[in-house]
């Protein structure tokens, strides 16, 4: 992959017309990725490697040039990147405490070397505050156009200090920031200040489509959180976000609904108060919606029931999941007489029916208790063949139904970008 990155090809080839590689095609990380292929940490790691050795390859080789050169003219000659041919390096890339020293490096020689690192997608895991800028501050304006930062457990006033570096990347259309512990429940004057920081940096960024705020807890404030988007969201993912029933008709009646593709609801409750909005939200995202997932969200049959008509008007839909609620087999099957209608549909990953579980089910049943519970394989194995046999009479043998969390499910038909 990377026998390209040597002195020779890079520095002291006399016609020299590659100036980009775009490295951004290559597939990341994934539950089934194949052993043979490295992974995107990996790769990012090798990638920043190979820039830094060519880098001091190319300034040893240029300071004996301009030795030879002035001992000839008696000057030296500048070596600096402005005078030679740069080639840039696009590439997506993963970084964490282990690998951060490493990447800043690749991104601060690039200035004054002739492989200049150019991240397109960043993600970045259990980074600090101080750590995050000093990868910011690196990265071009232009080519970026994803920040994903995940387990900082920063909060407020931590994601606060990096709320004006957001704004600078002209081209960044998806923000990802699950698992920033924000939670706006308790708020004190500070907090609250803060919060206010980032609906100001919301309404800096006029090209964003993806958000992604997973497991912040966000209790009546998604009106002023999204509101001040200027462009209509694409994906919006804010599973375990504590919604009230004012988020979720916000939601349905916003600006964004009707160009949603991807939303991500789980851990919301939805067997009460918020049921209604909800298919709401259904009804007017009905032509646009590729990927739903309702997971954990205490959905049982009276609930399933409730919204199946509002499913059933989803005519772009791709993916479903409902993964770990207590649904039964009857409930499943009025499911997927549903979903065998949906012209497109690929994926449905489901619960195992709470009549296929052994005798003596907590109800209403937990998550742990659906995750741990023992499972009748003998009843399961009957609605299975129900199942099939609902496909099969519907010519719908092309829908997967699975049990098992899905994640190879490719996200290129959302054309997000």
């Amino acid at each position: 992959m990377f026998d390209i990155l040597n002195g020779d090809s890079i520095v002291h080839r006399k016609h020299r017309l590659l100036r980009v590689v775009d490295l951004t095609g290559l597939q990341d990380d994934g539950d089934r990725q194949d052993a043979d292929t490295i992974g995107q940490w990996s790769r990012t790691v090798a990638l920043a490697k190979a820039c830094i050795d060519v880098s001091r390859t190319s300034r040893r080789d240029e300071y004996s040039s301009s030795k030879r050169r002035k001992s000839r003219s008696g000057t030296a000659l500048d070596a600096n990147c402005e005078n030679q041919l740069c080639v840039e390096f696009h590439a997506n890339l993963f970084i964490t405490s282990n690998s951060y020293t490493t990447v800043k490096d690749a991104l601060q020689i690039g200035k004054s070397s002739p492989l200049c690192l150019k991240c397109r997608d960043l993600r970045a895991e259990e980074l600090s505050a101080k750590k995050t800028i000093g990868i910011l501050e690196l990265l071009d304006p232009v080519v970026l156009r994803k920040i994903e930062l995940r387990y900082n457990n920063l909060g407020l006033s931590g994601l606060s200090t990096l709320f004006p570096y957001f704004p600078l990347f002209a081209n960044l259309s998806s923000l990802k920031l699950p698992y920033s512990n924000i939670d706006v429940r308790h708020m004190t004057p500070e907090m609250e200040e803060s919060f206010q920081s980032l609906v100001s940096m919301f309404s800096q960024l006029p090209n964003v489509r993806e958000l992604n705020l997973a497991s912040s807890r966000l209790s009546g404030r998604i009106r002023e959180l999204l509101n001040v988007l200027q462009q209509s969201l694409e994906s919006l993912e804010l599973a375990y976000c504590y919604l009230l029933p004012m988020d979720a008709t916000y939601l349905a009646n916003s600006h964004h609904a009707p160009y949603l593709k991807k939303l991500d609801l789980s851990g919301n409750n939805l067997s009460d108060v918020l049921l209604g909005p909800f298919c709401q939200i259904l009804q007017h995202s009905s032509t646009s919606l590729v990927y739903l997932d309702i997971m954990e969200c205490r959905v049982m049959d009276r609930q399933l029931t409730a919204f199946l008509p509002a499913l059933g008007l989803c005519s772009q839909l791709q993916y479903f999941s409902c993964f770990c609620n207590p649904i039964s087999s009857q409930g499943l099957k009025a499911l997927l007489n549903t979903a065998v209608h949906l012209p497109v549909l690929k994926v449905v990953v489901h619960p195992i029916p709470v009549d296929c579980y052994e005798e003596g089910l907590p109800w209403p049943p937990s998550t742990y208790d659906l995750i741990d519970y023992s499972i009748d394989q003998e009843k399961l194995s009957r609605v299975d063949a129900e199942l099939h046999e609902i496909r099969l009479k519907a010519v719908r043998t092309d829908i997967l139904t699975t049990v098992e969390l899905y994640n190879d499910f490719s996200f290129d038909v959302l054309q997000l970008y």
